[in-house]
């Protein structure tokens, strides 16, 4: 099974969130099954140069705007996959890999790029595996060069919504001059263009990163205006739960953390806490428990409550450590919180880079994850390997991937809450500060969690039979026509 993946960002390469998480370990775990899996990202300017491998071709032509422009391909063997990276200064030179107001049109670039990369690289693939918005543009475009070009008539194309809310939504009449005027009526939504709508029609088969994010994006709730897309899609739309890449979070080999841990050696976890209350300038006291957060500062990671419960949860006993960076009004409300509470509030605004994330993972006793939605979430599953417990809400990937504790059968991984409010969210940080006051009760959760395999190599296997189930299909289609 030859598979292109087609990804905006990508672990470890350039990454905002999960999606460059998920786009570089599926890759690898791809491979590692046994699939001839490659990767193909922008080179952005921030992407470290010590990772390529060298020029790949320096003149893959690009038909772009009635011109024809050369442009180098660079290769890396970072993933023990190869990972191709469209150099194109005027587009992914910027500092940061979104935010522009022609981000469709850069996208959209890429998309063409590594459509003609793909006649480059010897046999077409079996299936191209397009990601978010970003890549909606090569879907559709797939489609077409299937009908068109010998070359492409056995490709069938994935594309997988790591968070619906995300539409790529621009001017209808730039559709012309992108080259996507044909197809118009599979871009508009509400008098507006949108990528995303046109990848999932485009599609030959859909996935989302859970299996009950994959029911909620087919209500009004959590649709976004496209619940009756998905709805009509149904029939071509798989769940499948990311996973974690175990070579990058172990406890037991990581060196970005204070000390090494394990299952049965957990003494060096109380290291790296200590470790994360240095760094955070907060008082050395081991035995009161933290609770950290990574994430961007929106509504969606579920801010407007934890900004509701500040004071419960500093009452409840705990330390507070926050990692993130986004909208003003939370960066506004975590330096007040910390301004009011020095010696109980941590907080680091911004992208302080992995080796960060890791050290919180590994020092925090308890990891909080109050999410309006939550398609996959990763951090649940990060911190389960090192033995820090979730407390989530019980939305998409979080409600899959977490289930709470029952002190009967001890059985459980953490805790869960249901209704999205402070009061449903404090009564669980409550009852799992209440169990970490009882460590022979809190090392049984903590076992729990690092025996729970999130790992890639299960989701990779369901990703591999939904290639072949399309990949087949599509192979019996061209023989049929002939």
């Amino acid at each position: 099974m030859r598979v292109a993946i087609l990804s905006s960002e990508a672990v470890p390469f350039a990454k905002t969130g999960g999606l460059a998480d998920v786009s570089g370990a599926l890759t690898k775990a791809l491979h590692a099954a046994g699939a001839d899996s490659f990767l193909i990202t922008p080179l952005y300017d921030q992407v470290d140069r010590g990772l390529l491998s060298g020029t790949f071709i320096d003149d893959l032509e690009v038909e772009w705007r009635g011109k024809r422009p050369r442009i180098p391909v660079w290769i890396s063997e970072a993933l023990n996959a190869p990972t191709y990276l469209i150099d194109a200064p005027h587009y992914f030179a910027r500092g940061k890999i979104y935010g522009d107001v022609d981000d469709f049109e850069r996208f959209a670039f890429f998309c063409r790029a590594a459509i003609a990369l793909l006649r480059r690289l010897g046999d077409a693939p079996e299936v191209v595996h397009c990601n978010d918005w970003p890549c909606g543009f090569a879907t559709v475009e797939m489609r077409a060069r299937r009908q068109q070009e010998e070359f492409f008539a056995n490709t069938r194309t994935v594309f997988s919504i790591h968070n619906l809310a995300y539409q790529g939504l621009f001017k209808p009449a730039d559709l012309w001059w992108l080259g996507f005027s044909e197809y118009t009526s599979d871009f508009m939504l509400k008098g507006t263009a949108s990528a995303l709508k046109a990848g999932i029609i485009a599609a030959d088969a859909l996935s989302t990163v859970s299996p009950r994010y994959a029911r909620e994006i087919q209500t009004p709730e959590q649709g976004y205006g496209l619940d009756w897309l998905m709805r009509a899609r149904s029939d071509r739309l798989a769940g499948i739960a990311n996973g974690v890449d175990y070579e990058i979070w172990n406890p037991e080999t990581d060196t970005d953390i204070a000390a090494h841990f394990s299952l049965d050696a957990v003494a060096g976890k109380r290291e790296c806490k200590l470790d994360l209350l240095r760094r955070f300038g907060l008082p050395e006291e081991l035995d009161r428990p933290i609770i950290a957060i990574i994430s961007r500062l929106v509504g969606q990671k579920g801010y407007d409550l934890i900004r509701q419960a500040a004071g419960g949860i500093l009452d409840a006993g705990a330390f507070f450590i926050a990692l993130g960076a986004g909208a003003r009004e939370y960066e506004d409300f975590l330096q007040s919180w910390h301004d009011a509470a020095p010696n109980r509030v941590g907080i680091y605004k911004g992208y302080a880079g992995e080796p960060l994330a890791h050290q919180i993972e590994a020092g925090a006793d308890i990891f909080l994850m109050p999410s309006l939605f939550e398609p996959c979430g990763l951090n649940q599953m990060y911190s389960m390997r090192y033995g820090t417990v979730p407390v989530v809400r019980a939305t998409g990937g979080l409600d899959d991937t977490v289930q709470s504790y029952d002190v009967a059968t001890n059985k459980g991984n953490g805790f869960k809450f249901g209704p999205y409010s402070a009061p449903a969210m404090l009564d669980k940080i409550r009852e799992a500060i209440y169990f970490y006051t009882q460590p022979d009760i809190w090392v049984k959760i903590q076992r729990n969690g690092m025996t729970t395999d999130n790992s890639w190599s299960v989701a990779a296997n369901k990703y591999l039979e939904l290639y072949d189930e399309i990949a087949g299909a599509g192979q019996n289609q061209v023989q049929s026509s002939r």
